[in-house]
């Protein structure tokens, strides 16, 4: 045990022993490694020191190079910001691109420039060399455009202009948009066009009224020469059409929205107006004034040739309606509104002319010496005929927004013209048949007159004031002869000269005394009044039978009942007074109908104590 613990002794320090060399060898190779460590350290030291300068100049390289970028993408963004393409440039400058978006897109885009450069010379140092040239760039190419747009405009102004069918497109109406920075180029252009557009017209019109349409279709408005109404019409309803179309062709042109009228209806101006407005307003009075002279021609000979006063009214009603019309559509001021207010006053004097006429006619006429007759004459007919239908015309032609006393004012002088010597003429013709017919009731005659030119202003409203002074004349009239029939009931019922003698009674003596009521003569007129009620006059009166109108018949004849009942009562009172020292006085009063009764004297009368 003890050889083998030897053996196995030695045999491990056999063993380390190698193990000991080994480490020796590792030992070696490990300082050997660390020499060359420690010289690669030197080295690197020596690389780092080296490689260190090298490291900064490649980062300040590095920023440099970032920098160039950053000021590289600057540029280009200020470049493509600030300055056009040469396919712009070409688009705006060049006759060979046409007008139209790309031309607009460089326009705008040249617009946005100027813009931005704006903002950009708007700096505390003031403006800089680059703004002050990209300003004086972007003005030449803009002036040129506008240069362009101009002949454009000009060149399809003409083109459009000589259409009767006028059609806008959108690119020209882009161009309108943007000519009107430049105020004097648009104004030139309008020039030409209204310029172009006054020709058409004009020559459209002379065709319409000798040629007509195409084919001949419409027929020419010169044709209806002999229609007055037709004639005129037609030549202020074409004028009007063409007015509306014009609208409607300018404010597409400007771009202006409908604002939802009606054609032809009334526009309304505002205190305010646009700069659009302006414009389609004065375009429209160029383009339509030279079709006054022609037209104005044709219409004061229209007016001239009338005889007849009712188609002269009708003339004048159809010239204040478009007149009215276009006041409202192109303005009071505009050459054609003008023209028709000249017209509409010549039309009217022309017409106050004729009825002025037609009333010296009619004073001058006179009634025939023969004839009985009550009914208003042929020739007060006749002219309140004319009159009716004067105000029927009128009253067709009153506008929406006239108001009462509008109404009324507009046919005062017509009515003052037309009614007075018609009411003169009755009490002139009255005047003269009553001295030539003693007989002849002058008072029934005027009354059935009067009533006769009421009853033809009565359905019009814009005669209420006529129709009072009318109707105060028929009253004065009612109560004249009221009083006469009156003194004619009582003098037939034999009761006048009793009743006179009652009510001028001064009580100085007995009225028994006075010869006219002694108490035989007092007997005898009450027996002739109680005869006379026994006859047809208390219920109906033969001489006012000739009133045409019924209801002043009754009221004339009952107010004259009711002061035939009322002479009686104060007779009835008279009678009965002892200081008048009747005998017997209650048998004289009851001896004849209605016996002294005054209560049964209403009855027999048919009317109430209250006169009714």
């Amino acid at each position: 045990m003890e050889t083998k613990l030897t053996e196995g002794s030695q045999h491990f320090l056999k063993v380390l022993g190698e193990v000991d060399e080994k480490l020796a060898t590792l030992q070696k190779h490990v300082a050997a490694m660390r020499s060359s460590c420690d010289e690669a350290e030197k080295q690197l030291q020596q690389t780092d020191e080296s490689s260190k300068s090298l490291l900064e100049r490649a980062g300040n390289l590095r920023e440099e190079r970032q920098e160039v970028e950053v000021k590289r993408s600057i540029v280009s963004l200020f470049l493509s910001r600030f300055t056009l393409t040469e396919e712009e440039a070409e688009a705006m400058v060049s006759r060979d691109v046409p007008i139209g978006k790309r031309f607009f897109a460089a326009m705008d885009k040249t617009e946005k420039i100027r813009e931005d450069c704006r903002v950009l010379m708007a700096g505390e140092d003031g403006p800089t060399k680059a703004g002050l040239d990209i300003i004086a760039s972007t003005s030449s190419h803009l002036e040129q455009a506008y240069e362009k747009i101009f002949r454009w405009c000009s060149h399809e102004f003409l083109q459009i202009g000589r259409d009767s069918q006028l059609e806008v497109s959108s690119t020209m109406r882009e161009a309108i948009q943007r000519l009107k920075k430049r105020p004097e180029l648009l104004t030139e252009a309008l020039t030409s066009l209204s310029q172009t557009r006054q020709s058409t017209l004009q020559t459209s019109f002379l065709n319409a009224l000798t040629r007509g349409g195409p084919s001949g279709l419409p027929r020419p408005i010169e044709l209806h020469a002999h229609d007055p109404m037709r004639y005129i019409g037609d030549m202020l309803a074409w004028v009007h059409q063409a007015i509306a179309a014009e609208r409607e062709f300018l404010e597409s042109l400007f771009g202006i929205k409908s604002d939802g009228r009606m054609v032809g209806s009334v526009r309304v101006f505002g205190e305010k107006r646009s700069e659009e407005e302006d414009w389609i307003r004065e375009l429209m009075d160029l383009a339509v004034g030279r079709l006054c002279v022609p037209m104005k021609i044709r219409v004061q000979q229209t007016i001239k040739s009338q005889e007849s006063s009712i188609t002269s009214y009708r003339i004048v009603n159809l010239l204040q309606f478009y007149l009215h019309t276009m006041r409202h559509t192109i303005g009071k001021d505009a050459i054609l509104s003008k023209a028709l207010e000249e017209l509409t006053e010549m039309a009217y004097k022309s017409f106050f002319d004729s009825i002025e006429t037609q009333c010296k006619t009619l004073q001058r006429v006179e009634l025939e010496p023969d004839d009985s007759s009550l009914t208003p004459p042929i020739p007060i007919l006749d002219h309140a005929q004319i009159l009716r239908e004067i105000m029927t015309v009128y009253q067709s032609s009153i506008f929406e927004d006239a108001n009462a006393s509008d109404q009324i004012a507009g046919f005062k002088e017509i009515l003052e013209v037309m009614v007075n010597p018609a009411v003169e003429m009755c009490i002139s013709a009255a005047e003269r048949k009553k001295s030539i017919r003693p007989k002849w009731d002058m008072e029934v005659f005027i009354l059935n007159c009067l009533t006769y030119l009421l009853s033809v202003l009565e359905p019009f409203d814009f005669t209420v004031e006529k129709q009072k002074s009318i109707q105060d004349l028929v009253n004065t009239r009612v109560e004249h002869l009221t009083d006469d029939h009156y003194r004619d009931l009582m003098a037939d019922a034999g009761l006048q000269e009793v009743a006179a003698t009652c009510e001028k009674h001064d009580n100085s003596e007995p009225l028994s005394h006075v010869p006219s009521t002694q108490p035989s003569e007092l007997q005898v007129a009450l027996r002739n009044f109680s005869l006379w009620l026994s006859g047809p006059e208390v219920v109906h009166s033969s001489r006012l039978s000739s009133l045409t109108l019924q209801r002043l018949h009754n009221k004339i004849h009952q107010t004259a009942l009711t002061r035939m009942a009322k002479a009686y009562e104060v007779i009835c009172e008279q009678v009965r007074m002892k200081e008048n020292r009747y005998e017997a006085a209650s048998t004289l009063l009851g001896g004849e109908r209605p016996f002294g009764q005054v209560a049964l004297l209403w009855q027999i009368f048919g009317l109430r104590e209250d006169g009714v």
